[in-house]
């Protein structure tokens, strides 16, 4: 009987605790996921995608319980140049059509200075997983008649050739037409309405 109970207590105290880890709902508007990668080893070029969703939750200030879960259309992809971004969504780099998704899963997020923190988890492109890490700036937090608003800033930098987007050409004087690391910069905004 007082395992029974046990068990009952244990089941309703892990129900509390998921019902109050709240979830920020992402503002698209305010939001962008952009990248840059070297061109011909002397310019960067600069692309986003524009179709992308991101769960937040997180019930303590300091968001150190936070859980981010994020997906990534890859046909979305845009470099304001058209060939180019049928090329990247081609099976040399995206294969759009089979891989339709890039997935980050947080394990954990870390406190490394005031407002920075480390997000640890699992980056999967082209059903290829590695474990990554991303450096977050938590920019603030407003509150409106809408709810509160908070701000991030996350950046990370891959190795693109890790999750087989391995196409390249070499030029003359050496090098490759593409860089091999990718930086990636998430400007985001979520909101959570007032109660």
């Amino acid at each position: 009987m007082n395992t029974l109970l046990a068990l009952v207590f244990f089941a309703l105290f892990g129900a509390t605790n998921q019902t109050t880890q709240a979830e920020w709902q992402l503002d698209r508007a305010h939001s962008r996921i952009k990248f840059t990668v070297k061109h011909m080893m002397i310019s960067e070029v600069e692309g986003s995608f524009k179709d992308f969703n991101i769960i937040f939750k997180s019930s303590k200030d300091d968001f150190s319980d936070a859980t981010v879960e994020a997906t990534i259309k890859t046909a979305s992809i845009d470099t304001d140049n058209e060939r180019r971004d049928n090329h990247l969504r081609s099976d040399d780099f995206f294969n759009a059509e089979k891989y339709p998704e890039i997935k980050f899963q947080s394990e954990r997020l870390e406190k490394v200075g005031e407002n920075r923190y480390k997000i640890y988890g699992d980056l999967t492109i082209r059903d290829v997983t590695k474990k990554v890490a991303f450096d977050a700036e938590y920019t603030g937090s407003v509150t409106t008649n809408r709810g509160k608003v908070s701000g991030w800033k996350a950046t990370l930098t891959l190795n693109r050739f890790d999750y087989g987007l391995k196409w390249n050409q070499a030029i003359e004087t050496g090098g490759l037409v593409a860089g091999e690391n990718v930086h990636v910069t998430l400007l985001l905004e979520f909101r959570r309405p007032a109660a």
